[in-house]
């Protein structure tokens, strides 16, 4: 249980219940990991929420950078490690399998 906030939280620092997303909490679990929330990355989050919605799985990072008109340089230069991986964190959807 993350104090700040008061959401349950994996070992990790996954939301345990997606439900309790809002992006409120997307910018405290980013703040958490010392990262400013940006509108663009507010944007990809929403994104790739919305894209989980539609196929019940997160996007591959080369599908999503495709769909994004970015390249997945630019995404590595956006997060610097794992971008599927933080976009999955901070957006409150299940950790991302496969090379992230």
């Amino acid at each position: 249980m993350n104090a700040e906030l008061a959401v349950p939280l994996d070992n990790e620092g996954f939301l345990l219940d997606r439900d309790d997303w809002s992006e409120e909490v997307a910018i405290e679990l980013a703040k958490a990991d010392d990262f400013e929330m940006t509108d663009q990355v507010m944007t990809f989050i929403r994104e790739a929420r919305s894209m989980y919605e539609e196929n019940g799985v997160v996007p591959p990072i080369r599908i999503f950078a495709k769909k994004q008109k970015v390249s997945t340089k630019d995404l590595y230069d956006i997060f610097k490690k794992g971008p599927m991986k933080l976009i999955c964190k901070w957006g409150g959807l299940p950790k991302p399998t496969g090379c992230v």
